[in-house]
């Protein structure tokens, strides 16, 4: 499979993110193209990563497969054959489909991000040890970098076009969708991280935190949509390597944030686009990462690897 930068199908274009390019399959469907980019500090990097498009959507078909029975996705298929027979305007663009394009129902998004929080890290993190809060609310004392939550804390956060999300607490986000859909929101998002983390335990990885997206259908159905519980949407950490107390090592980007890291600190980079050139040994260590991930999940080879 080639690195693809950028996908250029015949259809109508909704919109470009940073990672993805979404299409207008029809008037029920969208089909969504996950790329080869990446971004870190929010700044989208040259250089593509080899195979991380097709880790993304695998991971997320993989898991809208299995977690179909607990919440309705807007999943359809991820195959590229099957889409082809659905779109007659991509014939001839398997190879550009295969592995990365997802169809998926139409749904209007709900304005936030619903995040799951099982363990004390990132953002959450910085909050807790400057204030003892997370998203302004009261946590217990005494707790420490990565350390487990016991239950969960649902935290959603408004998403931004650019930038960082912002957390917000559960009574902003009722007083912006009403009491009713937010419990429906945090009740689905623990359900799915629950059935997703206890079977990632299985396969030996700890998903410290997640975030889902979701929106409603024409018939007014709540759908899980975008991508879910993948190494860019959550944190993958190796469960025998666990260590609460610092940082642990992860299963996504990585060697790119420690690469870039690095020159922010020695004034090699100011952290604002245009971004530095990635040697080859941190393209390939990065693409190295989301594929175990991929591994170590299903328990089988990427689409491209059979």
């Amino acid at each position: 499979m080639k690195t693809l930068t950028a996908s250029r199908l015949p259809l109508p274009l909704l919109r470009r993110g940073k990672v993805r390019e979404v299409y207008e399959a029809d008037a029920e469907h969208l089909l969504l193209v996950a790329s080869d980019r990446v971004s870190a500090f929010d700044v989208v990097m040259r250089e593509p990563i080899p195979r991380k498009g097709a880790v993304l959507t695998q991971v997320s078909a993989f898991w809208f497969d299995r977690l179909g029975g607990i919440v309705p996705n807007h999943f359809v298929t991820a195959s590229a054959p099957e889409i082809i027979d659905r779109l007659p305007a991509l014939a001839g663009l398997e190879e550009e489909l295969r592995g990365r394009a997802m169809l998926v129902r139409r749904t209007t998004p709900v304005p936030f991000e619903c995040v799951v929080r099982g363990y004390l890290s990132g953002s959450a993190w910085k909050e807790y040890r400057e204030h003892g809060t997370l998203a302004g609310e009261p946590l217990p004392p005494g707790l420490v970098e990565s350390s487990r939550l016991e239950p969960p804390l649902f935290s959603p956060a408004t998403k931004a076009e650019s930038g960082h999300d912002e957390n917000v607490t559960v009574d902003t986000m009722a007083a912006s969708l009403g009491a009713e859909l937010t419990g429906r929101l945090r009740a689905a998002s623990f359900a799915v991280y629950s059935a997703g983390r206890g079977y990632a335990a299985t396969r030996g990885i700890i998903i410290a935190d997640t975030k889902f997206e979701f929106g409603t259908d024409g018939a007014g159905t709540l759908r899980l949509i975008d991508e879910v519980l993948t190494p860019d949407s959550s944190r993958f950490w190796p469960a025998d390597a666990y260590r609460p107390g610092g940082p642990q090592a992860s299963f996504d980007k990585q060697p790119l944030r420690d690469y870039l890291a690095g020159l922010r600190r020695d004034g090699a980079w100011n952290g604002d686009a245009p971004p530095p050139p990635l040697p080859e040994e941190v393209v390939a260590a990065t693409s190295a990462r989301y594929l175990d991930a991929f591994h170590r999940l299903t328990g089988r080879p990427l689409e491209e690897d059979r």
